[in-house]
């Protein structure tokens, strides 16, 4: 999880609802598991819903509020390893102005041919760090970052809802046989 992005949204709806990130076998315990150690009649239903990257948000705003700050909430941010290149980036043969002689036995190390050629940065040849559809390689996300190129985007779903009158899920491809069998 990108904690920073993550950490500013927080931020903005801290005076008015909490989120509860932890084990979540701990947090469906205190939900309860089922009708009969439920806290509160139907909360079990969202404990079956705990999977994965999973949270609680607890807040007064009314459902249309909170489902327009979560779909209107998106942020750009670096790839890491193993995220799916969303473009193919080539480097053309030539000087990379934007880096100082300093860094070359770094970008080196990427894997990028290239050399010093009068204090400057020079590639020998043309070189692929990503193909679309492809997952990024260490080297391959590191350079990315080094030339400031964003393909992650930091998004939060809502997955389900509850309150005392009713439950609502909002996720499609849920496995919810065990949700209404409970």
């Amino acid at each position: 999880m990108r904690n920073l992005k993550f950490k500013e949204f927080r931020e903005q709806l801290k005076s008015s609802s909490r989120f509860f990130l932890g084990s979540n076998k701990v947090m469906q315990v205190s939900l309860g598991r089922s009708v009969a150690d439920e806290a509160k009649p139907g909360i079990h239903k969202l404990s079956k819903c705990l999977r994965g990257d999973a949270g609680l948000f607890f807040t007064n705003l009314e459902k249309e509020e909170v489902q327009r700050l979560f779909e209107k909430f998106e942020e750009h941010d670096f790839a890491r390893t193993g995220c799916i290149a969303t473009e193919k980036v080539e480097l053309k043969e030539g000087p990379l102005e934007q880096f100082s002689h300093e860094m070359e036995p770094f970008i080196r190390k990427q894997g990028l041919p290239v050399r010093l050629n009068k204090g400057a940065i020079e590639l020998v040849s043309d070189f692929v760090v990503c193909e679309e559809g492809q997952p990024l390689s260490p080297e391959s996300a590191r350079t990315l970052r080094l030339l400031g190129i964003k393909m992650a985007t930091f998004r939060l779903h809502l997955v389900c809802r509850w309150n005392p009158d009713d439950f609502e899920v909002y996720r499609e491809g849920l496995d919810l046989s065990d949700v209404e069998s409970s």
